[in-house]
């Protein structure tokens, strides 16, 4: 049997799309987004728990939630 792979939902930006319009920080409940020298924005995996909340928000649509390894 194998051993189930353990993953969580963390946000992930396309910083090559990205606007840096603020709006996902702006909706982050755990304030894991940031704008990075006005141009994109990076999400703390450490703080990030995937709710969704910034992809739904993003009006560039550059924002997605995606699986990774926990």
């Amino acid at each position: 049997m194998k051993p189930k792979m353990r993953t969580r939902r963390r946000a992930v930006v396309d910083t090559n799309a990205c606007v840096a319009c603020g709006c996902c920080v702006k909706v982050c409940p755990l304030s894991a987004i940031r704008i990075w020298h006005g141009v994109w924005a990076d999400v703390d995996p450490g703080r990030c728990v995937g709710c969704g909340k910034c992809a739904k928000e993003c009006p560039a649509s550059v924002i997605a939630i995606q699986e990774v390894r926990a």
